[in-house]
């Protein structure tokens, strides 16, 4: 896989945003990839160190509209720690 096929956005939420604050920059990544290849793509695209990598999973959810249901799409999300003295200015890289 790719490395830039990897990490697909950055989650610009109310929370990463907080978390970027304390060097932690929440990513959505491609439902196969593991801790090591997000650890080389960050590290390779952003040009910093990355201390840990925390990887967690959204399932979807059942929405109503009308009178059928639908799901909402799951995705992969990624936490990924920076050592002290590195930044990733989210919304100028992307």
């Amino acid at each position: 896989m790719i490395r830039s096929e990897v990490l697909i956005r950055p989650a610009v939420t109310e929370k990463s945003t907080m978390l970027a604050e304390k060097g932690k920059y929440v990513f959505l990544v491609d439902k196969n990839a593991n801790t090591k290849m997000i650890k080389q793509a960050v590290e390779d695209l952003f040009s910093v160190k990355v201390k840990s990598v925390n990887i967690g999973k959204d399932f979807g959810k059942r929405k109503k509209v009308k009178y059928q249901f639908s799901k909402t799409p799951a995705h992969k999300k990624a936490i990924v720690t920076l050592y002290p003295g590195y930044k990733i200015d989210v919304i100028h890289n992307v």
